[in-house]
């Protein structure tokens, strides 16, 4: 079998290039080995699918910070007001919500695949699930086609890699692609977990003391060996019993990971700040108010509200504060203790759960070795890379998503151009 452009991977950036592909009038091949197309993108936006996200450029790039400067060429090709307008063209309304992300009004991701599929089709695209892929031929110069685990060998001109990482293995992405880049003379750059849950051995934790607690606009932040800041989120998080979670752990998770190496350490400390808006003498000045205010009444009683009930009383049994003493009886102290711990909350933390249990994957094919206007291979002549298989990763919040489908499409439109070029010639 003899076609024009195999795309190998049927998730958000396989998808996107198939289209991208075939609007260029060549015979295209879509070759997944799962039963289903779009598994991850099923499962994106926590079933919602954040397609993109609504920022200038500059601000996009700045939460891509895996590579992020490498985007500025597909995004010259297709960036996140194309995909915004894409999508609308094919019927999906989107509307925006909190920090730019762009959303389905339906609020159903199978709405967003249902599409990219219908589109594939409607395009002429021969799709093949249950589709392994064994062997990707090149010769010297340029990719040659594929053999698939069946034996058949299927010729083509360009070969699109867009097999994702090896986060969320239960869509497919198991790390396929890297074997194949390897073997065409690229660089995989260290593979780790990114966008990731971040694990404590602190008793607290162990002792599940916060589990289930939820802490909404807050800072966290990674610190290193001498204390000094590496990198601060804000927004919201979540204490688990194996440490903690939520989008602000997430963003943070990557750094925690590269700090543990840089350092050679087993552990880093972390430290939240659960009310960022106020500095910490502001703080002090508000609870000793506050305490003037109402000396009669217990501690707990004046304070509340101030931060959540639970993380309040931890707080209190940690400073060893009698959380029923009378305002009055408070100590400047006592108070400033107080305003330390809601402002600067250290503790320590392992590290992350594995690759397997991330979002996302950081490293991958090496960006260096890749042509970032068409994602063409500067190896092998017809070899393209788009998605999570290359070293490019951002925060959650729509970014990666994003990545998938300006690289995507940038590899799709390239590849057909190139075969639809070998026709002319």
């Amino acid at each position: 079998m003899k076609v024009d452009v195999i795309v190998i991977g049927g998730g958000p950036s396989g998808l996107m290039a198939s289209i991208a592909a075939a609007k260029q009038g060549v015979k295209v091949l879509l070759l997944d080995k799962g039963d289903k197309l779009g598994r991850k993108l099923a499962i994106s936006g926590g079933g919602r699918c954040n397609v993109t996200n609504r920022m200038d450029q500059a601000e996009l790039i700045a939460h891509i910070p895996g590579n992020g400067r490498f985007m500025h060429s597909p995004f010259s090709v297709f960036n996140n007001e194309n995909i915004i307008t894409f999508f609308e063209n094919l019927g999906i309304e989107l509307k925006e919500e909190d920090r730019g992300r762009m959303f389905p009004v339906t609020d159903k991701a199978t709405t967003v695949v249902e599409t990219l599929l219908r589109k594939v089709k409607e395009l002429g695209v021969i799709i093949r699930t249950n589709t392994a892929v064994k062997k990707v031929h090149f010769d010297e110069e340029k990719v040659k086609g594929v053999t698939v685990m069946s034996g058949e060998r299927i010729d083509a001109t360009s070969v699109i890699i867009a097999t994702g990482g090896k986060s969320v293995p239960q869509t497919g992405s198991t790390g396929d692609g890297y074997p194949w880049a390897k073997q065409a003379g690229h660089t995989i750059t260290e593979l780790y977990p990114t966008e990731v849950p971040i694990t404590s051995n602190e008793p607290f934790i162990r002792k599940k003391v916060l589990q289930g607690l939820s802490l909404r606009d807050i800072e966290l932040s990674v610190l290193n060996p001498k204390g000094k800041r590496i990198k601060t989120h804000d927004g919201d998080m979540i204490f688990t019993h194996f440490g903690i979670s939520g989008p602000t752990a997430l963003r943070c998770s990557q750094y925690v990971v590269k700090a543990l190496k840089k350092f050679d350490t087993s552990t880093i400390d972390m430290v939240i700040d659960s009310m960022p808006k106020q500095s910490e003498e502001q703080l002090f000045q508000t609870i000793r108010k506050m305490l003037t205010y109402e000396p009669k009444k217990a501690l707990k009683t004046i304070t509340k509200g101030l931060i959540p009930e639970r993380l309040l009383h931890f707080f209190f049994e940690r400073l060893q504060l009698d959380p029923t003493k009378a305002g009055a009886s408070v100590s400047n102290e006592e108070v400033r203790s107080l305003a330390n711990i809601i402002k600067e909350f250290r503790f320590a933390v392992t590290g992350t759960l594995s690759i397997e249990k991330a979002f996302v994957t950081g490293g991958g094919v090496s960006v260096k070795e890749i042509h970032p206007k068409t994602m063409e291979s500067k190896k092998k002549s017809g070899l393209f890379f788009c998605g999570e298989v290359v070293d490019i990763h951002g925060y959650t919040g729509g970014y990666n998503i994003t990545v998938a489908f300006s690289t995507g499409f940038t590899a799709g439109k390239a590849a057909g151009e190139k075969s639809k070029h070998v026709y002319e010639l």
